[in-house]
């Protein structure tokens, strides 16, 4: 379009003739469009081809109690008015019909009038069907906004990191789940936490809300991560049962070129080198999952990494490596993050979900949250903005020679 104005006067003088013409066309085009998404096709179809048939053979009364094929049918794909427009039509031709046929008039009232049954049941499970569709969208509805509030979208720049975030429900119908993720920057540096809770649907997004609010205080008002942390312990042992936990990966940047990393019983991060080197960041000291430290003898440690430009820091759960194919076989993340990292983190994440559903088939049965974060290179010009599905270059580095344990300082 901006082609066409910036050339001559002659191309731009046909474009409201052209739009003069369209114009009609377009809205008649849309309108039989409309009309055709809300018309009975099928049982429309349905009736003409029963009705066809019987002129064709000559039949009777044979043909004639098929014809309530077409209002049970349109119950199921239109609303009531269309149903009693198929049974309508139905009838009449069913009537048609008959007196061609000389179908006796005892016996084509009693078709007639099961038609009309039918066709009133139908128009009232048309109307129950669209009242319960209506209470479904309010529901997710309400479920896509809870999420928001839990999870909220996370900016492709946050600090001096870019960011990107996948998450999946395992309850898809819901669209949120026990997973759980925040990246917040406050007056001690970037802060973030990526974690699980025990178990699946409403209780665990309870857990996972609970956790998130302490972790949205806390990293704001306590210098220390290791206090991050103790916050969050300290909330879920006064509100949790005793069987109930979250493991959970927080992490900070208080200065440059330094993260620290504090591992309650969760999945490692993955940290990936600019020079493209993928390596796990086993805790050096193991702890237990936060609502569980008054059954362990020690607490979590402190882990200091460096992490300089061009460094990338992958949390995830367990949704992810516990992935399995048809044959059982775990989703390798370590390897296919070696294979589409890149210097845009939302390519790089929607190619690893996108390998991840066709890994399992298309549906994960567990909640999954995926979340990258990257230092740019400052010499290195801004990246474009990459589609969710978009598929990263590959690099060239093997995974079996980097997918090492990556060991930190513990303070």
């Amino acid at each position: 379009m901006s082609q066409a104005r910036d050339h001559g006067g002659g191309r731009r003088q046909t474009r409201p003739f052209r739009n003069r013409v369209a114009g009609p066309a377009a809205s008649v085009r849309r309108a039989v469009a409309q009309l055709a998404a809300g018309a009975p096709v099928l049982p429309v179809l349905i009736v003409s081809v029963i009705v066809l048939t019987d002129l064709a053979g000559g039949a009777g009364m044979i043909w004639l109690p098929m014809l309530a094929a077409g209002p049970a049918l349109a119950a199921t794909t239109n609303g009531p008015r269309g149903v009693l427009c198929v049974g309508v039509l139905a009838a009449v031709l069913g009537a048609a019909l008959g007196s061609r046929d000389g179908v006796p008039g005892r016996e084509l009232a009693a078709v007639l009038s099961a038609l009309g049954a039918v066709t009133l049941a139908s128009a009232l499970t048309s109307a129950l069907r669209g009242r319960r569709e209506r209470v479904l969208a309010a529901v997710r509805s309400v479920a896509e906004t809870a999420q928001h509030a839990l999870l909220k979208p996370v900016p492709a720049t946050v600090g001096p990191f870019q960011v990107a975030v996948r998450y999946s429900a395992a309850a898809a119908e819901a669209r949120i789940g026990g997973d759980l993720y925040a990246l917040i920057p406050t007056p001690y540096g970037v802060r973030l936490i990526v974690g699980d809770v025990r178990g699946k649907g409403l209780p665990a997004v309870g857990t996972a809300a609970l956790v998130l609010g302490v972790f949205r205080e806390a990293a704001y008002d306590e210098p220390d991560l290791l206090a991050v942390v103790d916050r969050i312990e300290r909330s879920l042992a006064r509100n949790l049962g005793g069987d109930d936990f979250v493991t959970a990966v927080v992490a900070g940047y208080p200065r440059p070129g330094q993260l620290e990393v504090v591992n309650c019983g969760h999945a490692p991060p993955l940290l990936v080198r600019a020079s493209g080197s993928v390596a796990a960041v086993e805790p050096t000291q193991p702890a237990p999952p936060l609502g569980l430290r008054a059954l362990a003898p020690h607490t979590p440690g402190l882990q200091v990494l460096p992490f300089a430009d061009g460094d990338q820091l992958l949390l995830y759960t367990d949704g992810v490596t516990e992935a399995r194919d048809h044959g059982r076989a775990f989703y390798p993340l370590d390897e296919g993050l070696a294979r589409y990292v890149s210097d845009d983190p939302a390519r790089t994440l929607g190619a690893l979900h996108d390998e991840l559903l066709a890994h399992v088939g298309g549906r994960l049965h567990d909640d999954a949250a995926l979340l990258l974060i990257r230092k740019p290179v400052p010499s290195e010009p801004a990246p474009e903005a990459g589609a969710p599905g978009d598929t990263a270059t590959p690099r060239t580095t093997s995974c079996a020679s980097v997918c090492k344990p990556l060991e930190g300082t513990v303070i």
